[in-house]
């Protein structure tokens, strides 16, 4: 081999890892561009049915059942938004005529009967709070400028909502009107000879994914049912939106269950503030915290099995690993997208190296 094919050889492989580089932040550039692309494929696969039966039932044209299952799909949206006006026009008000004297004894009386029912003293966790120092590093840490920048935030986010949302049904409208777009602009970066086997894969990716997606929804709202009765129970203000509230949660595998957990009870606790803490905040409590470990053994011993094993075809020990592995990598975004994503991988190794042993074994269901 001569220095001529090494320096070739050399400026080839450079030339491709700066390819791949600059690709990689291409990518990390348009982020937003992906994810508004992503949820748009979501929103596009649950109308999907809508459009069809529209279609094929009803005899709609085809552009008259697009927008019908577009404003069908926005104002479900637009009802879950409503729901939350109620609590936050009912927060907003309570504010308003807070008394913080008040609101403060019975914080401190809250306080005081947890660590009496408990059998600590007050003495005990005082000494703690000073040997931690925390009252030094938040008064360290208090900045009074994060107010105009919490204002600065919430008018950019409320903007990017704004677009985002826009973006989003602008997609949706042509993903559901032209089914074929998203294939056929894939398929140009394919050769010729593999434009079957990708156009197979991404059937076979809808339908699974299709599938998946209807289990979520079924999912949450067997969720929402049980947390609505336990909050209904204990006679918790807003239990519906509440209980709608920490059910969603429930899309961040593992760790959206405690985060909604802990909001279900806290909101629980708080709606009884001035009221005996053993005879009624506690009571109540305990008996949300039953109805969240009801929600959850339904949840993952029923729900989930049922989901992973005749939707996206997968072992759920296999899902857990993928969605450790994921939440590790890409943080909670690449917990939400990990199955779906997993399960195209899967459906595309399987039509494109169907040959391969171990290719075989991990889409053997499929």
């Amino acid at each position: 081999m001569d220095a001529k094919t090494i320096a070739n050889g050399i400026l080839r492989a450079v030339a491709i890892l700066a390819g791949v580089v600059l690709l990689a932040l291409f990518l990390y550039k348009i982020q937003s561009v992906l994810a508004y692309l992503a949820i748009a494929a979501v929103v596009a696969l649950l109308g999907r049915p809508i459009v069809l039966f529209l279609r094929r039932r009803l005899k709609f044209p085809n552009t008259l059942a697009v927008v019908a299952t577009m404003l069908f799909m926005l104002s479900i949206f637009m009802g879950i938004l409503a729901l939350f006006i109620p609590l936050i026009s009912e927060q907003s008000k309570n504010l308003s005529l807070l008394d913080i004297d008040e609101l403060k004894s019975n914080l401190n009386t809250l306080y005081l009967q947890g660590l009496e029912y408990f059998g600590a003293s007050t003495g005990s966790v005082n000494n703690l709070i000073e040997d931690a120092h925390i009252e030094e590093s938040m008064l360290k840490g208090l900045d009074l400028g994060f107010i105009p920048n919490f204002l600065n935030s919430l008018v950019n986010a409320l903007s990017s909502f704004s677009v985002g949302l826009f973006s989003v049904l602008f997609i949706s409208f042509f993903f559901l009107k032209d089914s074929n777009l998203f294939q056929n602009g894939i398929l140009t970066f394919v050769p010729d000879n593999k434009e079957s086997n990708l156009v197979k894969s991404i059937d076979k990716i809808n339908g699974l994914l299709s599938r998946y997606f209807a289990g979520i929804l079924l999912q949450l709202f067997i969720l929402f049912v049980i947390y609505t009765i336990a909050l209904l129970i204990v006679g918790v203000e807003n239990a519906i939106v509440i209980a709608f509230l920490c059910a969603l949660f429930n899309i961040i595998p593992y760790v959206g269950p405690i985060i909604g957990g802990v909001i279900m009870i806290t909101l629980t606790m708080t709606s009884s503030l001035g009221e005996d803490f053993s005879t009624v905040i506690l009571p109540k409590a305990l008996y949300v915290l039953i109805g969240l470990a009801i929600g959850q053994l339904v949840d993952n011993f029923f729900s989930q099995p049922f989901i992973f094993s005749t939707s996206v075809k997968s072992h759920p020990l296999e899902i857990f690993l993928v969605i450790i592995i994921a939440g590790l990598l890409f943080g909670v975004v690449g917990m939400v997208v990990a199955v779906p994503g997993y399960t195209a991988i899967k459906v595309i190794l399987k039509e494109f190296l169907a040959e391969n042993t171990f290719v075989k074994k991990l889409t053997k269901n499929l």
